[in-house]
């Protein structure tokens, strides 16, 4: 009986601990995959910008911090969004009003942001290479999406 008991024990233990193993693992597994991602980017600008090491040792710091910042943005969002889309009816239209107003304000706070930064760029990079970011940048979006669909596709 006692080993019973035991045995019964153990795998409600492990039933338990699993799920969170698992968690721990999808969180740790999703900040390596933002790591990578980050260096890729920073290598594809660096290339399309013909970015010098010297300017690259100055200008990742300040567009790091700038892309946290309106990554917390943006993350503030959507949890608003998603915690208002779940209340399953329980929301007042005062609520759903300042969510609205929320989302639509993340545009200017991200062009406040990013004209914050815009003065510490102009430090680092060249005219042209300030023209060129913003054009990077969505290059660099849309050639992640291709290879977003492609993988998709593939696993069809």
């Amino acid at each position: 009986m006692k080993l019973q008991k035991m045995i019964l024990s153990l795998i409600m233990a492990m039933v338990i601990a699993i799920p969170g193993y698992a968690q721990e693992k999808q969180n740790i597994d999703r900040k390596e995959w933002f790591k990578e991602l980050r260096q890729y980017k920073h290598s594809f600008l660096a290339k399309e910008l013909e970015l010098t090491k010297e300017q690259e040792a100055k200008f990742f710091p300040i567009y790091d911090e700038m892309d946290d910042a309106l990554w917390k943005v943006n993350r503030e969002t959507r949890g608003l969004e998603r915690k208002i889309a779940k209340a399953d009816g329980k929301v007042s239209d005062l609520e759903y009003e300042k969510a609205a107003e929320a989302m639509f304000e993340t545009k200017s706070k991200e062009g406040a942001i990013e004209k914050q930064y815009f003065a510490k760029l102009k430090s680092v990079l060249t005219p042209k290479q300030l023209f060129q970011l913003k054009r990077a940048e969505r290059k660099f979006t849309d050639k992640l999406m291709k290879e977003h669909s492609k993988a998709r596709a593939a696993k069809k």
